[in-house]
């Protein structure tokens, strides 16, 4: 994409989001994260019912009984995107890819950081690492979060999602609220998910395509899978391999899910027919992050 195309869809799509994030800040966002930035002043010992992931575990092993933090609040939140630019988001059957849907809830987000002066980071991953943004505040640190998720190419990567929670875990020393925008299309990351949500609040964004679920009767098909460039022949007359295709797809998404939940982090499934700002909107007024 060269620059000129670049900076017409950066200023598209900031006056398609820019209304809509005025929406979701004072309908949702600030309500919703008030209180998330925290610091740790003191400790007290744990009592029944408090969040296992206050334990202050120095103090705890110091003393030999269980501790927790006692958190005061700071004005400022700072908000993390990890987007999945593997493979398999560059999918779409209804207009759209995946990917740009991601693009436009990043937009969503970040522009609603803007308005309430947070930082607001990117990082872009699939197999490793692709590129890491420090969090920042300013409307040009944001347009360039935006432009880099423009300029994402398609191209044959898989997914490492284990990675992606390990690098955050260790780059963002400071208590953040950590969006993951992906079709967790990935395999053991369980673990890492538990640690980073142990130091950071965390919510899962699950992005799919209707045809990723429901297999069409056309009968044989074609079809190539993104992450890994092979090819394969369906029947697509069978019931029985519609059926298990999208038991396959309700499987993996109930894992996602069930992880998240596990580690104590929020989760929200999003088909990329939906109306994404008010499903966002709407998460946000439950209080679930």
């Amino acid at each position: 994409m060269d620059t000129a195309e670049l900076i017409k869809k950066v200023r598209k799509i900031e006056i398609k989001i820019r209304r809509l994030s005025r929406n979701l800040f004072t309908g949702g966002y600030h309500s919703a994260f008030k209180g998330r930035g925290m610091s740790s002043s003191e400790v007290r010992q744990y009592q029944f019912g408090d969040d296992i992931r206050a334990i202050d575990w120095n103090v705890t092993a110091r003393t030999g009984e269980p501790h927790i933090k006692i958190f005061e609040e700071e004005r400022e939140i700072t908000v993390m995107l990890l987007v999945d630019i593997s493979g398999s988001s560059f999918f779409g059957t209804t207009g759209q890819y995946k990917q740009e849907l991601l693009t436009e809830i990043c937009a969503l987000l970040a522009f609603s950081a803007d308005s309430n002066n947070d930082k607001v980071g990117l990082l872009l991953f699939s197999e490793g690492i692709d590129l890491f943004i420090s969090p920042k505040k300013g409307r040009q640190h944001t347009l360039r979060i935006i432009r880099e998720l423009l300029n994402v190419q398609e191209a044959d990567r898989g997914t490492n999602l284990g990675a992606a929670f390990q690098y955050v875990r260790n780059v963002l020393k400071k208590r953040s609220v950590c969006f993951v925008l992906s079709d967790f299309m990935g395999e053991n990351y369980d673990a890492a998910m538990r640690t980073m949500a142990l130091r950071h609040d965390c919510v899962g964004i699950h992005c799919w395509d209707p045809r990723e679920r429901k297999l069409p009767d056309v009968g044989l098909l074609r079809v190539r899978d993104a992450e890994s460039g092979n090819h394969k022949w369906l029947d697509t007359t069978d019931p029985v391999l519609r059926s298990h295709y999208q038991e396959q797809f309700d499987d993996n998404r109930a894992r996602a899910e069930t992880i998240f939940r596990k580690a104590g982090a929020d989760f929200l499934s999003l088909q990329i027919t939906d109306s994404y700002a008010s499903m966002l909107l709407h998460f946000l007024k439950k209080g679930r992050v």
